[in-house]
């Protein structure tokens, strides 16, 4: 039997000096193939290679990925600042319908980290520029050094709704998790529901409210070390099972999944 089709969004770069290329993190493919037992392919997050009709058309599932640029606030109704760092109206303009399309349809949509912010961006929600800006919270950037296992080390916990999607999926209220993040959630999108928050109240865990499919999103990188990370695994692990009965003409909403 044939593995569903899991498109990867992709992220813009530049490699050297003069080199545009599209590309995604190969632990991104290994959490899809490995864990979800899907097939992954890599989406090139630009308006003039696709559309978004052809990829609901052709994906069982959409994987939102993070990445460095951020979601132009012009997309949430406020000006550029230098706070807000780079950005990529490329991905902006698959990614934003994509979500609205897989949340109308059925379609399953995970978003991880950028993708988090664009499933709520995209569902009408605004941003904070810089988490670790605001009064009592903490930083939840990236460490800018030590080796890749110590940057994705699980660095604090997410205490999830009791009952919930997440609880469901996961079996406890409480886990920990590596966050690496800089923006975050300021209001959340019409349907948008936090259901995990970071000890300092920044909301880490979203679904979309009512919607037909799996659409569940993270501020944290389940990606990295999915085979074998006990909160990974069942997120992949219900991802997947989502892909696979869209692949088969069903819609299954992340409760009947857990």
């Amino acid at each position: 039997m044939l593995r569903p089709r899991i498109g990867i969004i992709g992220n813009s770069y530049v490699i050297g000096d003069d080199y545009p290329a599209h590309a995604s993190g190969t632990m991104n493919s290994e959490a899809v193939a490995a864990v979800a037992g899907a097939m992954p392919l890599l989406i090139p997050a630009d308006p003039r290679f696709v559309s978004v009709e052809e990829l609901m058309a052709t994906f069982d599932g959409f994987l939102l990925t993070g990445g460095r640029p951020n979601v132009h606030p012009e997309e949430y109704g406020q000006p550029p600042t230098e706070a807000h760092g780079d950005f990529d109206r490329a991905r902006d303009a698959i990614t934003l319908p994509l979500v609205r399309a897989c949340v109308e349809t059925g379609q399953p949509v995970f978003g991880i980290c950028r993708g988090f912010q664009e499933m709520n961006v995209a569902m009408g929600g605004t941003l904070h520029p810089e988490i670790r800006e605001l009064p009592g919270r903490m930083n939840h950037r990236m460490p800018p050094d030590g080796s890749l296992e110590e940057k994705f080390a699980p660095r604090h916990c997410v205490h999830l709704t009791e009952g919930g999607v997440f609880h469901a999926i996961l079996g406890d209220t409480s886990v920990m998790t590596n966050t690496l993040h800089g923006q975050g959630i300021c209001e959340p999108g019409e349907r948008v529901v936090v259901e995990g928050v970071a000890d300092d109240g920044t909301p880490e865990a979203i679904h979309i409210k009512g919607a037909p499919g799996f659409a569940l999103a993270v501020q944290w990188h389940p990606e990295y070390n999915a085979a074998s990370d006990p909160v990974s695994r069942p997120l992949f692990e219900a991802f997947g099972k989502a892909a696979r009965a869209w692949a088969a003409g069903e819609t299954m909403p992340a409760l009947r999944i857990a």
